[in-house]
Order: C-alpha cells, then sequence, then structure tokens
C-alpha cells in the first residue's frame, strides 16, 4: 500500500469516527432525560369538597371542607347539609341536602355523576362532558351550548329542577331563584319548584 493509500485511509477513519461520535449524540438527545424538552403531561384532576351546614359523608365516613375527593367516591349530604365539590377545570357540582351521588371523572374532563337520592346540579368547564343518570337508565348530558344543568331522581328519573334548568344563559344554566331555592338549604324548596304553583289553596 503507497503513502498516498494509507493517508486517505487514515482520513476517511477519522471521518467516519466524527460521524459516529455525532450520530451517538444526537440519539442521547433523543432519550428521555438528558434535558430534551417532552411534550406537556396533562394534570391529574383533583376534586375538592366544601359543605355548608355540617359534615358530609364520603364512602361512608364524615367529611368535611377540604377534604379530597377520588373518582369513584359516593358522596352523601344529611338533613340541612348542602355540599359542592370543586373538580378544578373540569367545573363544580352542587348536592342539595339529603343527597348521595357516586361521582366519577376522568384527566381529560369528563364527569359522571350517578344520582341516587335527592337532587344535583353540574356547571361543567373545560373539555370533556358532564353526565347526570340514573340507575335505571334515565342520563342527562352537557355539550357546547349546555354548560349547566341540574336534576332531581325521583322513581328512577330526572326531573329538572323547575324551569331553571331551561334558563340562565346556554338553556342549561341554573337560574337564581332556583339556586336559592335549592342549595340555600329552605325548608321545602325542592317540592316547590319542582311542582310548580298551584292555583286556589293546596289540599292538605
Amino acid at each position: 500500500m503507497s503513502l498516498r493509500q494509507r493517508k486517505a485511509f487514515k482520513a476517511l477513519a477519522v471521518f467516519l469516527a466524527f460521524s459516529f461520535a455525532q450520530v451517538y449524540v444526537q440519539s442521547s438527545f433523543a432519550e428521555p432525560g438528558n434535558g430534551r424538552v417532552s411534550a406537556p403531561v396533562p394534570q391529574a384532576l383533583v376534586a375538592r369538597l366544601t359543605t355548608r351546614g355540617g359534615a358530609a359523608t364520603v364512602n361512608g365516613t364524615g367529611a368535611n371542607s377540604g377534604a379530597t375527593i377520588l373518582s369513584g367516591a359516593t358522596i352523601e349530604t344529611p338533613d340541612q347539609v348542602s355540599a359542592t365539590i370543586d373538580l378544578g377545570s373540569a367545573g363544580t357540582i352542587d348536592l342539595q341536602p339529603n343527597s348521595s351521588i357516586v361521582l366519577d371523572f376522568t384527566d381529560d374532563g369528563n364527569v359522571r355523576v350517578k344520582v341516587l337520592r335527592g337532587c344535583v346540579a353540574i356547571r361543567k368547564k373545560g373539555s370533556g362532558t358532564g353526565e347526570i343518570y340514573t340507575a335505571e337508565g334515565a342520563s342527562e348530558k352537557t355539550n357546547s351550548n349546555r354548560k349547566a344543568m341540574g336534576f332531581c331522581y325521583l322513581d328512577g328519573k330526572l326531573n329538572p329542577i323547575g324551569s331553571a334548568v331551561a334558563g340562565g344563559g346556554g338553556g342549561g344554566g341554573l337560574g337564581t331563584a332556583a339556586k336559592v331555592a335549592i342549595f340555600g338549604g329552605i325548608a321545602g324548596g325542592t317540592i316547590a319548584i319542582i311542582l310548580g304553583p298551584r292555583g286556589g289553596n293546596p289540599s292538605p
């Protein structure tokens, strides 16, 4: 092999070594944990409980304001106790006294409320769908024009909270009067707004 050939081989070897080194460095930056900016990870949804008038129960255990609610939990409000479940970017859920629900939610903003007893309202925010349903198959869902809705459980059905479901903006919002009557703990408020006004003197 001549001197010129040996120099050419050396130059080629140096070039190949440099090329392999560059490929290795670039691939190492592509691996996690090497300072490369990765796609943002969705923040886990956390639900917080706020009670008014006393303690509620979560999975059979007493719970006060500030308690964390996990997906799949059963939340109950006793007499004269109302509650709000704050789902952060996904919205809020309000429970009237003497209500019971099973709450399921996902990190992508989907919220499902199974009503076992009483009255519940949901105000949906962000992405995902909100649903109020019963074990008997009744179901109501939020959409782009219906971000808020409220229903009471009666004989396996979902009964709108008076005419307020059709008011308050967007065809599903709760009106102010209905909110005061339902979630302010006024005795007999739910019956009054569900049945509506009756002509003449009511029968005993």
